[in-house]
C-alpha cells in the first residue's frame, strides 16, 4: 500500500487538509504501507519556500513521518512538482502520439464566445470539440499565426464512467457530459489533472484518499492513468468538514492554521483526536484517542458520507481531556515552557519561585483547553485588587461573610491547609452561612468569578494579605 498527502504550499496548514493528511497518515500505518509526502508547488506566484517548511514543522509537531518526501528522498522522486515538469511533458506527448490528447488553438475569447452561444442555446456547457481533428495544414496554419496551443485530453464521448469510490461506492458519470479539458497549457506546464494523475502513476500510489470536492475530477484522473498506461489506484472521497450552521468552515468557526493552534498552546494529541473523529468513528461510543491508539483501530470503513461538523466548544473539551491525562510532571513541563517561551511569565520571576508556580498550574490544571488560556487564569494570582461589583456581593449575608473572614485572617499568620480550614470553619460559625451563600461571596471577591479553581488553593496561593486586601474591598461601608 501506497498512499500521498500533495499539499501546496500557497498558505498555512489548516484544520481541513490537515484532517486530510492524517487519515492518508493513519490508514497507512494501520496497513503497515508507505506514507509519501508530495509538494504540489508549481503554481509560481503564490507557492513559497516558507510555507513548505511550515509544512514540514506543522505536520512533524502533529506526530506524522512520512516515509519519502522532498527532504528525505525516496525511490519515486523528485517529490517537488516543480521539479518533474520534464516527466509531465514527456507523458504529454505520449497521450499526443497514442491518439488520447491533442493540440487546441483555441483563444480564450473564442472559447468564451463559444460557451456563451451554448448557454443561450440551452445547451450543455464545456469544450465543444472543435480542434479534436484538426488536419495538419490547419494545425500549420495556427502555428504559422504565432497561436501557441494548449493540450487537450480526450475524454469518453458515451456510455458511463464509473468510480469504485471505497467510502461512496459505485458513483456514476455520463460519459456525454465530460468535455475534453486541458492538460498542457500553451507556455508549457502541466495543469493539475495531468500533474497529479502521472505523479500518483509513477509513485506508484495505490489509495488515494482525498475531500469529496475532488469527486468530479475522478473520471478525467482515471481516464488520464489509464491511457499512459498506469494502474488505477483506489479512491476514498471524504466528507468535507463543514462550520456549525453547515456553512464552509471559515476563521470564524475555528479553521484556523495549525500554526495558531499550537501558538496557542494546543496539544498535538489532542488536535489528531479531535480532528480524526471529524466524519469518523471507531465504531463504539469511545473518544478518547492517542495518536498511537488511532494508528491501531483506524479503518477507511468507519469514514462517513455525510459532512464533518468543526465544533470549537467540542475541540476544547476534547483539548482538556488530553491535558488533564498528562500526568502531573509531565503537565508542569510543558506549561512552564510554553509560558516562558511566550514570555507570559519571566525567567527571572519563575527561577525565584518554581515550587510556588507549580502548584499554581496543578490548581488550574483541570480549567485548560489548551495553555494560552493560563494567560487569563495567572490573572488571578497577580497583585491587584479586584473589587468586583456583583449583586451577590451587595447582600447583608454576604458582607456578613467577608467581614467575618477578614476578621479571622487578622488572627492567623498565614493561610496553609490546615489553616485554612480552621478559617472556614470560623467564618461559617460567626457568619451563620454554609454552601453556595459561603463559598460564592469569598470567590467572587477574591477571583471575581462564580465558578473556578478548589477555593482553598487560591487562597493558600494568594497568600493572607492579597485575600485580605481583596476582601477588603469589596466590603460595602
Amino acid at each position: 500500500m501506497r498512499v500521498r498527502f500533495a499539499p501546496s504550499p500557497t498558505g498555512y496548514l489548516h484544520i481541513g487538509n490537515a484532517r486530510t493528511v492524517l487519515f492518508n497518515y493513519l490508514f497507512a500505518r494501520k496497513n503497515r504501507g508507505t506514507f509519501i509526502l508530495r509538494i504540489e508547488d508549481t503554481d509560481r506566484e503564490r507557492s513559497k519556500t516558507e510555507y513548505i517548511e511550515q509544512i514540514y514543522r506543522d505536520l512533524r509537531w502533529l506526530g506524522i513521518e512520512w516515509d519519502e518526501g522532498p527532504d528525505v528522498g525516496g525511490e519515486y522522486g523528485p517529490y517537488l512538482q516543480s521539479e518533474r515538469l520534464s516527466l509531465h511533458k514527456e507523458y504529454v506527448k505520449k497521450l499526443i502520439d497514442n491518439g488520447n490528447a491533442y493540440y487546441c488553438y483555441c483563444t480564450p475569447e473564442e472559447l468564451e464566445a463559444r460557451r456563451e452561444e451554448r448557454r443561450v442555446a440551452g445547451a450543455v456547457g464545456g469544450y465543444d470539440g472543435r480542434c479534436r481533428n484538426l488536419s495538419e495544414e490547419a494545425m500549420a496554419e495556427k502555428h504559422a499565426a504565432g497561436i501557441l496551443p494548449s493540450v487537450r485530453f480526450k475524454m469518453q464521448e458515451e456510455g458511463e464512467l464509473v468510480v469504485d469510490d471505497l467510502i461512496r461506492g459505485e458513483v456514476h458519470f455520463d460519459g456525454a457530459l465530460q468535455s475534453d479539458f486541458i492538460i498542457m497549457r500553451p507556455d508549457g506546464t502541466p495543469t493539475f489533472h495531468l500533474a497529479v494523475s502521472v505523479d500518483d502513476g509513477l509513485m506508484r500510489v495505490s489509495h488515494v484518499l482525498r475531500g469529496e470536492d475532488h469527486l468530479s475530477n475522478t473520471p478525467k484522473h482515471i481516464m488520464i492513468m489509464k491511457a499512459c498506461g498506469f494502474p488505477v489506484p483506489r479512491y476514498a472521497h471524504m466528507p468535507l468538514t463543514m462550520g456549525p450552521g453547515g456553512e464552509p468552515l471559515s476563521k470564524r468557526f475555528g479553521a484556523m492554521s495549525i500554526r495558531e493552534y499550537r501558538q496557542l498552546g494546543y496539544r498535538n494529541e489532542a488536535l489528531c483526536n479531535y480532528m480524526a473523529l471529524l466524519g469518523w468513528n471507531p465504531g463504539d461510543d469511545r473518544e478518547f484517542f492517542p495518536l498511537e491508539e488511532l494508528k491501531k483501530v483506524f479503518s477507511v470503513k468507519r469514514i462517513s458520507k455525510s459532512p464533518a461538523v468543526f465544533d470549537k466548544a467540542k475541540l476544547d473539551w476534547m483539548a482538556g481531556m488530553h491535558i488533564r491525562a498528562l500526568d502531573d510532571n509531565a503537565y508542569i513541563r510543558e506549561a512552564v515552557t510554553y509560558l516562558l517561551e511566550t514570555g507570559l511569565v519571566s525567567n527571572e520571576d519563575y527561577s525565584g519561585r518554581p515550587e510556588w508556580y507549580a502548584k499554581v498550574l496543578l490548581t488550574l490544571k483541570d480549567y485548560l483547553a489548551c495553555y494560552a488560556d493560563l494567560k487569563e487564569q495567572l490573572m488571578l494570582f497577580r497583585d491587584e485588587i479586584i473589587g468586583e461589583e456583583s449583586d451577590i456581593l451587595k447582600t447583608p449575608e454576604a458582607q456578613k461573610v467577608l467581614q467575618v473572614t477578614v476578621r479571622a485572617l487578622e488572627e492567623h499568620e498565614y493561610i496553609d491547609e490546615n489553616t485554612f480550614d480552621a478559617l472556614l470553619k470560623h467564618v461559617k460559625k460567626e457568619s451563620k452561612q454554609k454552601g453556595k451563600a459561603l463559598f460564592a461571596p469569598l470567590r467572587i471577591a477574591l477571583t471575581g468569578k462564580e465558578h473556578g479553581p478548589d477555593l482553598k488553593m487560591i487562597m493558600i496561593l494568594l497568600g493572607k494579605k492579597l485575600c485580605k486586601q481583596r476582601l477588603e474591598a469589596c466590603i460595602h461601608d
